[in-house]
């Protein structure tokens, strides 16, 4: 899994910062087609269509909000707030998960 994650670079000539793109590998991610529930709820909520659900492993310290993902060859767009259980009550190894929709 490829997190595409901004990182300021300067500023242009109006004084505005400049962001690059920094590709950051995350390992242990599962990825898991949403449910067909929660992305008509997702369509209706929101008006994006949920198509995956990225479980994050736990002490992963990533800002997933309203990032850039890369995963089987294309590119898709987290959107939401991740939602994260406390990791001491969690007996796998994810704590956290994300929706995500394929982005261009």
């Amino acid at each position: 899994m490829t997190l595409i994650d901004k990182v300021p670079d300067g500023f242009d000539a109006f004084g505005h910062q400049v962001y690059q793109d920094s590709e950051v590998s995350v390992e242990n991610v599962l990825v898991a087609p949403t449910t067909a529930t929660d992305a008509v709820s997702e369509l209706d909520l929101t008006g994006r269509k949920a198509v995956y659900t990225l479980a994050i492993p736990k002490g992963d310290t990533h800002d997933w909000e309203d990032k850039e993902v890369r995963f089987f060859g294309q590119r898709w767009r987290v959107f939401g707030i991740p939602l994260e259980g406390i990791e001491g009550l969690i007996p796998l190894d994810w704590n956290k998960k994300v929706t995500v929709e394929r982005y261009a």
